[in-house]
């Protein structure tokens, strides 16, 4: 697929006014707290009782996988994005991706004068399209594009879902927003947007679902998926942790990764039979990086 150059498209997504936007989608709160309260103290630390999972988050560099592709963005230009898709080495073919306007006068999430870091443009936008070919999950749909936290929390094993959604609860959690398609093949890919408060709640939730050992439903071993190499490949003020199932796998392989990026936190979660490449989950999560930039 071909993308149309950046300098022929338009700045803004024509079907959407920043007008209605602004209608539909309040500012948040005048005055929520702008860093997370401390965790209770005396609460029994996990990582004691489950301490046999092997679990080492990476920061992760994306090797290119194709002349002329970048994975990040040097200007914050509100432009076409491309769809990364060949034919001869594994990546999908995804529809041209724009990111969606800003309500009048809104600033950028990564703004000098935006301390909160806030994520203004329609959360259900920012989510990353399906490729051609694929079986949209109706599951993640949600009501009008909002997903119920319940749904969020089956992503994670039983155990682990009570403090994840007391964590949520008190740590600003505002809005929901997913996407998920099965590709002809039998890849399943998973895109969970969650949109705090501010930036700092968006760490601090990521932090304490790592330190409190949650796993992926279907795969309760994990390790780090690629060498530790920095984030240069990142979009600017945005960073990647990314997970691989330990080998022998179960039914599925698992692979997730989570995007930290303001005040949005970005969950993507791809299982196949074991066999596939790696290139259609770094595409994903690339461009999915790339819209929250």
């Amino acid at each position: 697929m071909t993308s149309q150059p950046t300098d022929q498209v338009p700045d803004q997504a024509p079907e959407h006014t920043p007008d209605r936007l602004a209608e539909q989608y309040p500012a948040p709160p005048a005055h929520p707290p702008l860093f997370p309260p401390p965790p209770p103290a005396g609460k029994k630390d996990r990582r004691v009782l489950r301490a046999a999972l092997r679990w080492t988050a990476a920061v992760v560099v994306f090797a290119a996988v194709g002349a002329g592709v970048a994975y990040g963005v040097t200007e914050q230009k509100r432009s076409d994005l491309p769809g990364l898709a060949t034919e001869s080495d594994g990546r999908w073919e995804y529809p041209t991706i724009v990111r969606p306007p800003l309500p009048k006068d809104a600033p950028a999430a990564f703004a000098e004068d935006n301390l909160r870091e806030e994520h203004f443009a329609d959360l259900r936008a920012l989510i990353l399209p399906a490729p051609e070919g694929a079986e949209e999950d109706k599951a993640l749909a949600g009501k009008d594009g909002w997903l119920p936290t319940a749904t969020y929390l089956k992503t994670y094993d039983k155990e682990a879902r009570s403090d994840l959604a007391q964590s949520l609860k008190d740590g600003g959690l505002r809005h929901i927003a997913a996407r998920g398609w099965t590709m002809p093949d039998g890849t399943h890919t998973s895109v969970y947007l969650l949109r705090f408060n501010t930036g700092a709640f968006a760490r601090e939730y990521r932090s304490q679902v790592n330190q409190s050992l949650a796993t992926v439903v279907g795969a309760p071993k994990f390790d780090e998926e690629f060498s530790l190499q920095g984030n240069a490949d990142a979009v600017p003020h945005t960073h990647l942790y990314v997970y691989g199932e330990q080998k022998p796998y179960g039914k599925e392989r698992v692979r997730y990764a989570y995007v930290e990026a303001g005040d949005v936190l970005a969950l993507v979660v791809q299982t196949d039979d074991g066999h596939g490449s790696a290139i259609p989950f770094r595409q994903t999560v690339a461009l999915q990086n790339q819209l929250l930039g």
